[in-house]
């Protein structure tokens, strides 16, 4: 019966909706406008948090940054500005995927880099494995008649 009672509870855990940090006085009555800040807002990282958008997150700071974005699309700014302005104040560390350009060129290409290397390491490995055991196999093969006598002598002393 408890084995029962936990894994009820486990699966209404996973049931839960996913909750999400935006506050009813936050909301904006132009749904239009809304649907471009919940946008926007998943887009940009929490200070705060850092591993979440201000949309999922309940840090002051979050909230605080919601707001303004709302307030900036209320000006008339379209998205692109609305961005430009908060990686203006807050840097680019506010976006949660940044932008590509010549400080976070590494960023973008070092995976791709590293794995063209890592590749490029294998392949070299493993033919390099593989001439070994060519070279390998044709040594053993050919013995000298010296190496030929002592060969068959171990053998013959062996038992039956």
């Amino acid at each position: 019966m408890r084995l029962l009672l936990i894994a009820l509870l486990l699966a209404m855990s996973f049931a839960a909706p996913a909750v999400v940090a935006v506050q009813p006085d936050e909301v904006l009555s132009d749904a239009a406008l809304e649907v471009r800040a919940r946008a926007l807002s998943k887009e940009l990282r929490c200070m705060v948090c850092q591993n979440q958008s201000i949309d999922d997150s309940d840090a002051p700071l979050a909230r605080d940054l919601r707001i303004l974005v709302r307030e900036r699309l209320q000006a008339g700014d379209s998205d692109r500005e609305v961005i430009d302005f908060l990686v203006a104040r807050y840097g680019e560390f506010v976006l949660l995927n940044p932008r590509f350009s010549g400080h976070t060129a590494l960023l973008w290409v070092a995976p791709a880099a590293l794995l063209l290397i890592g590749g490029v390491v294998l392949f070299v490995l493993a033919r390099r494995r593989r001439k070994g055991s060519e070279t390998g196999s044709a040594e053993q093969v050919k013995l000298t008649s010296a190496e030929q006598a002592r060969l068959s002598e171990i053998l013959d002393q062996r038992p039956s």
